[in-house]
């Protein structure tokens, strides 16, 4: 088993562009320090149904309200704000620019355990055809290789990616790797687990991080299966 730089093709070009807009990376560097409510407001936010920022303040008094501290209600103010920004880049963009933002964050994450985090990689096996689509995150340490796929919401999981992931964790084992793969989805766990209830698609020896869980990535590896 080993890893390999994504092909450099029109559709990467492209989303590198938006991978280092400097709206990801602040909206990234926010996220990595945001406790869980403000995730789930840059959840909300992000998705462009409300522009008003009076109106995401009244909804989120734990993070607005008169009895939050000062330093808390700073930081909520601009995990507002750069989310916000991020609506307003309208409907084709603002999905491109969720999803590096789940990468990036991802990555930030995984960095404060490990200094062996790639992006955008490709996973190659002796006598097995390469897969096209590179894996967003990968974690290239030696003996303890991990490789995510970061989704904005449930709905980006598809047969297509947990078939990937499958593939190169049996591609693994049968090499006597160790490789651990996993989904991160910046959405509710319950989201997930409906959505994988409808799936056919291999998913027991894949792993899933919700909003919920993210933090924990920063400490260990996914550790809840994403079919139970």
């Amino acid at each position: 088993m080993r890893f390999q730089d994504a092909a450099r093709d029109a559709r990467t070009v492209v989303y590198a562009g938006i991978q280092a807009d400097r709206l990801v990376t602040r909206a990234a560097d926010l996220l990595v320090e945001a406790a869980p409510l403000e995730r789930l407001l840059a959840r909300a936010a992000m998705n462009g149904e409300r522009t008003d920022p009076a109106a995401w303040r009244a909804m989120f008094p734990g993070l607005f309200g008169p009895a939050v501290e000062p330093s808390l209600r700073s930081h909520a103010e601009a995990v507002l704000g750069v989310s916000l920004e991020v609506a307003g880049r309208g409907e084709q963009a603002r999905s491109q620019y969720r999803g590096a933002v789940v990468e990036a964050l991802t990555e930030r994450l995984l960095a404060r355990r490990s200094r062996e985090v790639r992006r955008e990689r490709r996973i190659l096996f002796d006598g097995v055809a390469a897969e096209i689509h590179p894996y967003d995150v990968t974690v290239e340490a030696p003996g303890a290789a991990e490789a995510y796929d970061c989704k904005w919401g449930a709905r980006g999981i598809t047969p297509d990616v947990l078939l990937q992931l499958d593939a190169a964790r049996t591609g693994a084992a049968a090499e006597e790797a160790s490789l651990r793969v996993a989904l991160v989805v910046f959405d509710a766990y319950r989201s997930c687990l409906v959505r994988l209830a409808r799936e056919t698609a291999p998913a027991d020896g894949t792993y899933l991080t919700t909003i919920e869980t993210m933090h924990e990535l920063a400490v260990r590896p996914a550790t809840l299966r994403a079919r139970r």
